[in-house]
């Protein structure tokens, strides 16, 4: 296995992958923010007692406090205002947010070395479907906001522990977070590329990602804290520029992850 993904990072660097991780990550960055406007109101909308904050912190409560601060603010101030979702700015929201899967399936299909012979229309409509199908965990939450503490204020006259044991739990909170990405990564893998796979095919590189991502995740926070100086460098676009390099790097491992099942298959077909 570490052979096989010392061939992955070369395979990456050979295959231009930092260049493929700038054009994912700006994708990203052009798709984010309508997807989660778009999600939240939708959640705000048809869970109108689900709470803002509630909301925002499971779109980006993941990310750095130093990265995802100013997004969270924008976006929540959004939303109080209470924009309407059936409008043109939200049709827009969705195609923009849906450059952004399109930009997931060709670097799924590069690293695989496949062509998807699937035309423009289903390729985009799939990518779409994806977007609302995003959302609509939103519309989960929104629900699971408002249902759980009534459920757990029911039962805690039987077990009075319950109700800070989950509420309270940040090791329950990063569970959470790591089933959703788990599942995002799998869907993304399983069914964006033209070619269908087994799952056992995909797991080694989600597990990667998944593991790479943490640390990442980590690391960044720790050096955004402690010596990054792009309060100085950047002033007012320090949050901006703060954001565009973090999803760089989680680009750059998203791409190092699906060349690793890339090279995997490889290995795989030329054993046959």
């Amino acid at each position: 296995m570490l052979k096989s993904f010392k061939a992955t990072v070369l395979r990456f660097l050979e295959k231009g992958g930092f260049v493929r991780s700038s054009h994912l990550a700006l994708s990203f960055m052009f798709a984010i923010f309508p997807f989660c406007l778009f999600a939240l109101s939708l959640a705000g909308v048809l869970s109108p007692q689900a709470k803002v904050d509630d909301l925002v912190n499971f779109a980006i409560g993941a990310w750095p406090d130093a990265i995802s601060g100013p997004i969270e603010s924008e976006l929540r101030a959004v939303l109080q205002a209470g924009s309407s979702t059936v409008t043109v700015g939200a049709l827009l929201a969705i195609i923009f947010a849906s450059n952004g899967v399109d930009a997931i399936r060709l670097v799924i299909t590069d690293a695989y070395r496949e062509t998807d012979p699937r035309p423009f229309w289903k390729t985009r409509g799939l990518s779409i479907l994806f977007v609302i199908a995003g959302s609509s965990l939103f519309v989960i939450a929104g629900g699971v906001s408002l249902i759980v503490p009534l459920a757990l204020h029911y039962f805690d006259e039987f077990v009075p522990w319950l109700n800070q044991s989950i509420l309270s739990n940040e090791d329950f909170r990063q569970l959470v977070t790591i089933s959703i990405s788990l599942f995002f990564l799998y869907a993304c893998h399983k069914w964006l590329p033209g070619v269908k796979h087994k799952t056992g095919d995909l797991w080694p590189g989600i597990l990667l990602c998944v593991i790479l991502w943490w640390a990442a995740s980590k690391a960044f926070a720790f050096y955004i804290s402690s010596f990054s100086t792009y309060s100085v460098t950047y002033a007012g676009l320090a949050g901006i520029m703060s954001a565009l390099v973090y999803l760089y790097l989680m680009s750059a491992i998203f791409v190092l992850g699906a060349e690793f099942n890339g090279q995997l298959m490889d290995e795989r077909r030329r054993a046959q």
